[in-house]
């Protein structure tokens, strides 16, 4: 009951969002980006991704980041997190100075819920080099959460990262970051995966799941989100729940696109074409779906 109460909180106090058949978004969540120390899972994957968010960026399309794109847990300082990843930041600096970049907090990177940090931290950086403070995300205000309203039918799109009533996840974040920083960081380096992440354990990521749809199906509404790490695109008779997946699996990234009213779930990995050549490539794993598909589901 209370992680519906959270979803439906969420749902109030979300930035609205219209879009219509002209509009291209790809949402990403679970970047977990780190500071390129073998604890950091982004890291084996940063060159994929890269090459997807240029790909996304020369193709006029929002870039979405549902929560957990920095690894703010285990790392206590986003700058070394910025400097190990800067490439990256700068094709993300890109999308917000055209305003195409919306940008939610997970629990990994809860900080952003607080105005003082995101303005110190995300806004402008020292740079060392040169000497001055520099320009980062200017002015941005992450979201615990975004509606996208389709003109065409009047649908909403709920997306938040997934952790909203998750109890270790949600109201215990700070025990859990905690424990992370200073247990399973170590552990994970030795092979030892946290029990209590939904990421690892099945049995809690079907209960979330479980919850997730319940909310759907009483509030008629779809949803996209991450969290789980686990990518799931609504079959014919489910109700539209859609999970990004994330960007650490060992075989790539996957992410939710929409593109001319249609959604779809995409995977970007490295394959071998018939000469042997390995390339970065992208594939539509389901879909696509008209958006007005799911405007019925409830009767």
């Amino acid at each position: 009951m209370f992680s519906e109460k959270r979803l439906t909180q969420a749902y109030q106090n979300a930035k609205f969002i219209n879009i219509d058949d002209t509009s291209r978004l790809i949402f990403f969540s679970d970047c977990h980006r780190g500071d390129n120390s073998l604890s950091d899972e982004f890291a084996r994957n940063q060159a994929i991704y890269q090459y997807a968010m240029a790909y996304y960026y020369y193709n006029g399309y929002t870039y979405v980041e549902a929560g957990d794109g920095d690894e703010l847990w285990e790392y206590a300082h986003f700058k070394h997190i910025r400097i190990a990843h800067s490439d990256i930041f700068n094709t993300l600096q890109h999308f917000h100075e055209e305003d195409r970049l919306i940008m939610l907090y997970g629990n990994h990177n809860m900080a952003l819920k607080n105005k003082d940090y995101v303005q110190k931290n995300l806004h402008t950086y020292y740079d060392e080099y040169n000497d001055t403070e520099t320009v980062l995300f200017e002015n941005l205000t992450p979201y615990e959460a975004v509606v996208l309203r389709y003109r065409e039918t009047g649908q909403e799109i709920l997306t938040v990262h997934g952790h909203q009533g998750d109890l270790m996840n949600d109201q215990l974040w700070v025990v859990s970051m905690l424990m992370m920083r200073y247990f399973w960081r170590l552990m994970h380096i030795i092979g030892f995966q946290n029990p209590s992440s939904p990421a690892k354990n099945a049995n809690k990521r079907h209960k979330i799941e479980k919850m997730y749809n319940k909310w759907i199906g009483v509030n008629r509404k779809m949803l996209i989100c991450g969290h789980t790490h686990r990518p799931k695109f609504p079959k014919s008779n489910d109700l539209p729940y859609f999970n990004t997946g994330c960007c650490i699996h060992a075989r790539g990234i996957t992410g939710i696109e929409i593109y001319e009213g249609k959604i779809m779930l995409v995977e970007w990995r490295v394959r071998a074409d018939k000469e042997g050549s390995l390339h970065i490539s992208r594939k539509i794993i389901r879909g696509p779906e008209p958006i007005s598909r799911y405007d019925d589901v409830w009767e």
